[in-house]
């Protein structure tokens, strides 16, 4: 694969992945790991670690932008913050034990779950 092309499919991912973090606070895992995935040929692993990398940049510049609309509840996002830290060790050391396949369809699973709980509300 030409650099060209492979700066250009990288760039539509991180395109992508912004510009849905910046309308519905998501991404990184929705939009990003899917994306590496099935252009990168990423497994489900790498794709994880190296979006969470990537969300780093994006979600600081994205919450800068919130606040500056008064978007932001600083507390509260502190106290959902420090908690989550638990669940990303967690998560973290689950994923590592379960195979590509199992993560994908578990992640294709709460995609479908959050679609239905969305068109139902």
């Amino acid at each position: 694969m030409s650099g060209r092309r492979d700066g250009a499919q990288l760039g539509a991912i991180g395109l992508s992945g912004g510009a849905f973090s910046g309308l519905f606070g998501v991404g990184g895992g929705t939009v990003m790991v899917p994306m590496l995935v099935l252009w990168r040929g990423f497994n489900e692993k790498r794709a994880t670690g190296t979006s969470l990398l990537a969300i780093i940049i994006v979600a600081t510049y994205a919450v800068i932008g919130h606040g500056i609309f008064g978007s932001v509840d600083v507390q509260k996002g502190i106290f959902i913050g420090i908690p989550a830290i638990a669940g990303v060790v967690f998560g973290t050391a689950l994923q590592q034990r379960l195979s590509d396949r199992l993560l994908s369809g578990m992640f294709a699973g709460l995609m479908l779950a959050i679609a239905v709980m969305y068109l139902v509300t």
